[in-house]
């Protein structure tokens, strides 16, 4: 997902039941469905089912009421930043996790139709602009033939 759609996300949207989120609000203005992996299933259940969430807002990653009283998405910038410092990464987007997502997917054996229904990607060129296939996982394709 984007990070706008991670950090916008709303309780309504996640579906446990049938292990997905749908989004309504997205880049190119087309709703999608997102499957969830077991890891994700584990977080999000543990989100929405804590039991001191404050009633003020629907969102699941919120920040603390500003000036106005309501409740915003949590701005990750501070989080993000301090996580790359300690890992002593340096150059790496939040985006580029996406890009990242996106080449697994490929290598895991996911057809192009179903790599660009979970991440939105409207054409395949745009698809291809986000893989990054690895050539250690290309080689052991190709070491038999």
């Amino acid at each position: 997902m984007r990070h706008g759609e991670i950090v916008n996300l709303k309780r309504n949207q996640i579906n446990l039941h049938k292990r997905s989120i749908h989004l309504t609000d997205t880049k190119n203005n087309s709703s999608r469905t997102v499957p969830l992996s077991n890891k994700a299933m584990i977080v999000l259940k543990e989100v929405t089912e804590h039991p001191v969430r404050p009633i003020d807002t629907s969102l699941i990653f919120f920040g603390e009421p500003g000036r106005t009283g309501t409740r915003n998405p949590y701005t990750t910038n501070r989080v993000w930043e301090a996580a790359l410092k300690r890992a002593e990464i340096k150059g790496l987007r939040f985006h580029d996790l996406r890009h990242e997502a996106t080449s697994r997917f490929v290598e895991a054996g996911l057809s192009d139709l179903e790599v660009a229904s979970i991440t939105g990607h409207k054409s395949m060129q745009m698809l291809k602009r986000y893989t990054h296939l690895r050539s250690e996982t290309l080689s052991d394709k190709i070491a038999d033939i």
